[in-house]
């Protein structure tokens, strides 16, 4: 199985494509998505940490072209558009404005 299939989607205002991997037990991931949830964007995530062995070895390939640090979270803008590492409050609220 592919970890593409263990991708999670929270509905939402679709504004810009966004894709979160996180860890499941992550403090900041976890107000990440607070954040994103209470913006009412939608966004994918994945929970590395969830993952088979052999699913993680690609999640982590795939996450390692955006974020070479393999820090958490890490959230991926329009497919590498933009990259944020880390809850950073102010650069995930401006993910709600269409001209940004």
């Amino acid at each position: 199985m592919s970890y593409q299939s263990q991708i999670k989607n929270v509905p939402g205002k679709k504004v810009k494509k966004i894709m979160l991997y996180t860890l499941s037990t992550c403090i900041w991931c976890r107000k990440t998505k607070a954040l994103l949830s209470e913006l009412n964007l939608e966004y994918d995530f994945l929970d590395m940490d969830l993952l088979s062995e052999e699913d993680q070895e690609e999640a982590y390939t795939e996450m390692e072209s955006y974020n070479p640090h393999l820090s958490f979270p890490t959230i991926v803008i329009n497919r590498g558009e933009q990259v944020i590492k880390g809850f950073e409050e102010e650069m995930i609220r401006h993910l709600g404005h269409k001209n940004d």
